[in-house]
């Protein structure tokens, strides 16, 4: 199911970002800001770059994906099911107690999550391991791993940095969701990360930087870091916490909290969907 047109990649993140809004809205519970800025870039991972198959989820040359950034699973729970690794009418059971939805991704349970996050900084040395771990098998799959802005504070993500480059990790790409806000507010403010491509550069990377909703850009980042040879590759993706919601926007406050019914229903009118 790769979709190479990039109108269509687009139709297919406000389908996903519905999703997102749905899972929120339904549970009244979870993390909406961060999952609405990192919406185009699973869309162009799973719909058009990764390798996998929705019907043989733990198939062995699959591509992997770990979402360090674990709270903003309703972006990949939505793209998963709308990959057809499982039916979309379940994401309305998101944080429900008998759901396998949970909070954060659980991949004992879901089909399609490569690795249970949540604990924010420990999802670049699982990437690391499992990249290692394709290098020492002779695998020729590819290892991505979606960090925060603010997860990048976390001091083990700079110790799996330093792991990524020692080892030359060149099937490793890191995406760094760069929306500059975290629950206290502007990261610059609360622990300043930044430069953020220059630190990473600094460890070894090679640097490509973004606009993390221009579905182009995307795509001929993730071209360009398959042929990066001998390093691993960091994809800085500068994006808008809240993308596709205009009262979401750039507001932290939209970091953990659930939409009012007319507030989800405004969002769904402002990303093309019928009122509920």
């Amino acid at each position: 199911m790769k979709i190479s047109d990039n109108n269509e990649l687009q139709e297919k993140a406000k389908i996903i970002r519905e999703g997102i809004l749905e899972e929120v809205y339904t549970a009244k519970s979870g993390h909406p800001g961060g999952s609405l800025s990192v919406a185009d870039i699973l869309t162009v991972l799973y719909f058009y770059e990764m390798n996998v198959d929705e019907k043989n989820p733990k198939w062995e040359d699959r591509d992997r994906l770990v979402l360090s950034k674990g709270h903003a699973s309703p972006a990949l729970y939505s793209t998963l099911a709308n990959r057809g690794f499982f039916p979309v009418e379940d994401l309305k059971t998101f944080r429900n107690i008998n759901s396998n939805l949970q909070g954060h991704p659980d991949m004992k349970n879901v089909p399609g999550v490569d690795m249970t996050t949540g604990s924010l900084g420990q999802g670049l040395s699982a990437a690391n391991g499992m990249a290692i771990a394709g290098k020492l098998d002779n695998k020729n799959y590819r290892v991505y791993c979606i960090l925060g802005d603010g997860e990048i504070q976390e001091g083990q993500i700079w110790e799996a940095a330093m792991t990524s480059s020692k080892y030359k990790l060149d099937n490793l790409c890191v995406i760094v969701d760069n929306n500059n806000l975290q629950i206290d507010g502007k990261i610059s403010d609360v622990m300043s990360p930044y430069p953020i491509d220059n630190k990473f550069k600094e460890f070894g990377f090679k640097i490509i930087c973004i606009d993390g909703h221009n579905i182009q850009e995307i795509k001929d980042a993730l071209d360009v870091a398959k042929n990066i040879k001998g390093q691993p590759v960091c994809i800085v993706a500068k994006t808008i916490k809240g993308k596709g919601v205009s009262y979401m926007e750039n507001q932290a406050s939209w970091h953990g909290k659930a939409p009012s019914e007319d507030e989800y229903n405004q969002a769904i009118l402002e990303l093309g969907g019928a009122k509920q």
